[in-house]
């Protein structure tokens, strides 16, 4: 997966995270608080802050304690709830740490770890579009389109992360 865009939702104004699949039209929106929304657009926005930020925080400790992100998970949807995990090495061991979404897409963002989606999540919960679109303002453009239409109660697991 990769982090197609951050936008809001025009009802609630709640931030939103789109997730495309790498390889077909299909978008995982997720809904995310207005912090890690933040955190997620700055770096992709490539902008800093001067004293480093939670998400940037944590990144450094893992550095510092030669910890390596190795990859990020949406795993599943559960109560409308989304889950995700972060894998982490050190040495030979691999860690699976227990996360919100928005946090592990902020550490990925940081970290260039890969994104992942289970495929169960993606059957569920994605919104695919019919043709191909390459164009990321179109794609963000119709998906608010799309918004205006509904909520996140349309969708089972939007609402809480």
């Amino acid at each position: 997966m990769v982090i197609y865009g951050v936008s809001f939702d025009m009802v609630g104004k709640q931030p939103i995270v789109l997730l495309k699949t790498v390889d077909s039209n299909k978008f995982l929106p997720i809904w995310i608080g207005h912090p890690e929304a933040a955190a997620i657009l700055m770096k992709l926005q490539g902008q800093t802050t001067p004293r480093p930020m939670t998400h940037d925080l944590l990144v450094d400790m893992l550095g510092e304690l030669e910890v390596k992100c190795t990859q990020v998970a949406v795993t599943e949807l559960k109560d409308n709830t989304f889950f995700a995990q972060i894998t982490l090495t050190v040495g030979d061991r691999t860690l699976q740490i227990d996360s919100r979404p928005s946090d592990a897409l902020a550490l990925a963002v940081r970290s260039g770890a890969p994104i992942f989606a289970a495929e169960d999540v993606i059957a569920e919960s994605a919104i695919e579009f019919e043709h191909d679109v390459e164009d990321t303002e179109e794609v963000v453009d119709r998906f608010k389109e799309f918004l205006d239409q509904v909520t996140p109660e349309d969708f089972a697991g939007e609402s809480g992360e």
